[in-house]
C-alpha cells in the first residue's frame, strides 16, 4: 500500500503543480488583456477627442461658407450694377 500511497501523493502533487502553472498562465493572460484593454480605452478617448475637434472644425467651416454665400449674394448684384454703369458711361 505504501507504493500506492506514494503514487497517489505523486499524482496529487503533479496535479497541484499543473494547477499552479495554469493559474500563472491565466494570470499572465489576464495581465495582457488588461494592458490591451487600456490601450483600446486610450485609443477610444483619442478618437473621441479627434471627433470633437473635427465637429468643431466642420461647424466653423459651415459658418464660414454661410458667410461667404451671403457676401456673394450681396456683391454679385453690386458688380452687375457697376458693370452696367461703366458700360453706360463708355457707350454714352
Amino acid at each position: 500500500m505504501t507504493s500506492e500511497n506514494e503514487e497517489l501523493i505523486r499524482l496529487l502533487e503533479e496535479i497541484r503543480d499543473n494547477q499552479k502553472l495554469q493559474i500563472e498562465h491565466q494570470s499572465e493572460a489576464l495581465s495582457i488583456q488588461k494592458e490591451q484593454f487600456e490601450l483600446v480605452r486610450q485609443r477610444y478617448e483619442k478618437a473621441a477627442k479627434l471627433q470633437e475637434r473635427a465637429e468643431v472644425l466642420q461647424d466653423k467651416s459651415s459658418a464660414l461658407m454661410e458667410k461667404g454665400r451671403k457676401v456673394f449674394l450681396i456683391i454679385i448684384p453690386i458688380l452687375i450694377v457697376l458693370i452696367g454703369y461703366v458700360t453706360w458711361l463708355l457707350l454714352r
